[in-house]
């Protein structure tokens, strides 16, 4: 089991039946105004693909997705979703959205191979969303003004359940600070980059830290990355390599650096064909997703995810993830949680 942060002397300030109607006020309040925001259109979204299609998430490339046989097509198998990163924007080009409009989805993903704890579930469930761009809008100002933007939805929502909750303390600060992988290396060279997210997030409040993916000095990535949807190996205005970061959140109840978004433009083909060789995987060019995009036939884009129960936990103050959603947790996982007054659904 993985290790489990216990708060001292924790107490839920609402209880199973509140909580409930806590969750939806969060939620509503929250994907309204980043629809808003970015222009984004909500759309119906897959919970399995083909495949052979190449749509689905591969993640860091290990994690196995949970297949089964269709039974009317003669059991052809079909994959759970782990992500809908790159179902997004086929859907950008298959649903006819225009520069400047985006689509939103509740995106629900099994992830079978998670290890459990405070914040890691089996269970995903996320806002994932994707809009149209321009070529030239593939550049660190235009990430960073989105981002921004995806912050102040964040700062407006905690106000807002602030008025509607007493509990509720405003705690994240007015900007967002954003730093990149190679400076964290710089300012912690003794660290792990779990470690180094934790010493900035707690020093800052809320951050933003860009370009993962790629190999740092060290040789070691700040953590991995899929080839095919986030660019990570473009050299940007800054001489490094990226154009996608993480929003991280300083979370008072779990005293920890606190992820609550992944996100990035997109890579366009010349990015598509470096990442695919540079990860081992040239011959996934040949997958359907793979050929639209170096034929030049899927928009450019900029998208990613918000996780809905990390977001739910970190307004309503919850110490475990499972107080937000139902999930299958260890049973002693379940067993210290409850003994410690943490109530998993």
């Amino acid at each position: 089991m993985s290790k489990l942060t216990i708060p001292k002397n924790y107490s839920s300030a609402l209880n199973l039946h509140d909580t409930q109607l806590a969750i939806k006020t969060v939620k509503d309040f929250f994907q309204g105004m980043l629809a808003q925001r970015l222009s984004l259109t909500r759309v119906s979204a897959p919970l399995f693909v083909d495949p052979t299609t190449g749509l689905n998430d591969n993640l860091n490339g290990y994690e196995r997705p949970v297949t089964f046989g269709i039974l009317e097509q003669g059991d052809k198998e079909a994959e759970v979703v782990h992500s809908l990163a790159k179902w997004k924007r086929y859907a950008l080009k298959k649903y006819g959205f225009s520069l400047g409009e985006g689509i939103y989805t509740d995106m629900n993903a099994i992830r079978r191979d998670e290890e459990t704890d405070n914040i890691h579930s089996i269970f995903v469930d996320q806002w994932d969303w994707e809009k149209v761009i321009r070529k030239e809008d593939r550049n660190l100002d235009f990430l960073e003004e989105t981002v921004k933007t995806v912050y102040k939805c964040l700062r407006k929502t905690e106000q807002y359940m602030a008025i509607q909750y007493d509990y509720i303390d405003l705690i994240l600060p007015k900007d967002i600070t954003f730093i990149t992988t190679s400076e964290l290396e710089e300012m912690f060279p003794d660290n792990t980059p779990k470690e180094r997210e934790y010493y900035f997030a707690k020093a800052k409040g809320a951050i933003c830290v860009m370009q993962i993916g790629d190999k740092l000095a060290n040789g070691e990535p700040h953590d991995g990355r899929a080839p095919d949807y986030d660019d990570w190996s473009t050299v940007n205005s800054d001489g490094f390599n990226g154009l996608n970061g993480d929003i991280i959140l300083w979370n008072d109840v779990l005293q920890c650096a606190f992820e609550l978004s992944s996100m990035g433009i997109r890579v366009d083909k010349e990015a598509l064909r470096r990442q695919l060789q540079e990860r081992g995987c040239p011959e996934r060019a040949a997958l359907e997703f793979h050929k639209m995009l170096l034929d030049g036939r899927l928009p450019q884009s900029i998208g990613g995810g918000i996780g809905q129960s990390r977001l739910c936990m970190f307004f309503l103050r919850k110490a475990h993830i499972g107080e937000v959603q139902a999930s299958i947790w260890p049973e002693e996982q379940t067993d210290i949680c409850k003994q410690n007054n943490i109530i998993l659904l």
